[in-house]
């Protein structure tokens, strides 16, 4: 067995310990090859209005979501870096002053790319947002 970390743990390390994921309130709820499920507790502090969580904030947890998917591999990385170089969001309606979940999954691995689907819901399983991403190792 290798001493060397997977890039699952990684991930699993790196979430937690992230001063903008916990700046957000952002945290990983499972974990599986090729995805991840994140959530984003509400706070008074995310809203752009009233009680209304403000894009940015949703537009982080799918960037935080499609990165914890893209390192959701039992790899061994020779590098461990990597950055989204890509990142499209649709919102499909407002987030009023509820806990949200993003579930992240890898559609597609080529050579250092990982091409990410994220959809965020509100409890009530509502739509909120979804995006799409491109990760890149190294």
């Amino acid at each position: 067995m290798s001493d060397t970390p997977t890039r699952r743990e990684i991930i699993e390390a790196f979430i937690p310990a992230s001063p903008h994921a916990a700046q957000l309130g952002i945290r990983l709820a499972s974990i599986g090859t090729d995805e991840a499920v994140l959530e984003l507790p509400f706070r008074p502090e995310l809203a752009t209005i009233g009680r209304v969580v403000h894009g940015g904030a949703i537009g982080a947890l799918i960037d935080t979501a499609a990165m914890a998917a893209a390192w959701a591999t039992d790899e061994v990385p020779e590098n461990p870096a990597g950055s989204t170089v890509a990142l499209s969001v649709n919102f499909a309606a407002a987030a009023d002053g509820v806990d949200l979940r993003a579930e992240a999954r890898v559609a597609r691995r080529g050579g250092r790319l990982s091409f990410c689907d994220v959809h965020v819901t509100a409890p009530d399983g509502t739509v909120v947002a979804h995006g799409i991403a491109t990760y890149r190792f190294g």
